[in-house]
């Protein structure tokens, strides 16, 4: 079916299962499909020739436009939250909080540096982000098909926009929801628009009056895309789902979380910097019989 599934980064708890559901999400045709994904180290890269590649806050955090002091409490802030963001032995109900307390104070710190809007495409450009090898395939094939791509992201939705354009993908059928920042009529930083968006609040609540899925009953197959434990929510606002292929990118502490990642993904890819697997799996089922 896909032989991009025999790569050696591709971890499956119930086979037969996965392939169920490929097989059902082809049956049911394009026009009920849908891919909902994270952004940040899902379609971005986790690293490249050893070193980490930054996230859509680290770009902010790390720019010119960040003063030393700010830098180094946005630096202080991340090595105090991100081991409890990935303690997999920390309820969800314990991290809830402290993420919303990170997140608001990292907004804090940025609205304190002046930023402007005009500066944003340079400092994308200036940065080291990158997209997973194989993304073009990935928003073409989608594109070309008419399949929504919706990004639900818990980093700055004005820095990944800007990544996704400047690499010539972003087309009529990507909508994003994140955190976006707010400017005054001059163009300076001066809040995040709400609501709030962290690791472990991608579902509902932070849908509600964007309609976006209603719009979109019909399409009951999905093929969910995440890194992390919160993204597995991420379909939680489809009214009703018909197929859902959950597909999860282990980047960190591999042998640490592997257990929970395969108990709780269908197909897990370890340090895998490709969406090779996704594509194989998309051309599978846009590939009319």
């Amino acid at each position: 079916m896909v032989p991009e599934l025999e790569k050696a980064t591709v971890r499956i708890r119930q086979p037969e299962r996965v392939r169920g559901i490929i097989q059902a999400l082809r049956e049911r045709g394009v026009a009920r499909l849908q891919v909902i994904s994270d952004f940040d180290m899902t379609l971005s890269r986790f690293g490249c020739n050893g070193r980490r590649c930054p996230t859509s806050h680290n770009i902010l955090d790390t720019s010119r436009v960040i003063s030393e002091d700010g830098k180094k409490k946005l630096k202080d802030l991340l090595h105090y939250y991100y081991p409890i963001e990935i303690d997999p032995n920390r309820t969800l109900e314990e991290k809830r909080p402290l993420m919303v307390e990170w997140w608001t104070k990292a907004h804090e710190l940025l609205v304190q540096q002046k930023i402007h809007k005009s500066d944003i495409a340079q400092i994308v450009r200036e940065s080291e982000a990158m997209l997973r090898d194989g993304f073009k395939e990935f928003f073409d094939q989608l594109h070309k098909n008419n399949v929504p791509l919706f990004i639900f992201s818990a980093g700055v939705g004005d820095i990944l926009e800007e990544i996704i354009r400047q690499a010539n993908v972003f087309y009529s059928n990507v909508n994003v929801v994140s955190n976006y920042m707010g400017f005054s009529d001059d163009g300076v930083l001066t809040h995040f628009k709400g609501p709030l968006i962290h690791t472990y609040n991608k579902n509902n609540t932070v849908l509600q009056g964007t309609g976006y899925f209603q719009q979109l009953s019909t399409r009951t197959s999905i093929i969910l895309l995440g890194d992390s434990m919160g993204d597995l929510t991420m379909a939680d606002g489809v009214p009703s789902v018909e197929n859902i292929l959950k597909i999860g990118f282990l980047n960190d502490k591999v042998e640490e979380r592997r257990r929970k990642y395969l108990d709780s993904y269908d197909i897990v890819l370890e340090s895998d910097e490709t969406l090779d697997v996704v594509n194989g799996i998309l051309r599978y089922i846009l590939t009319q019989t």
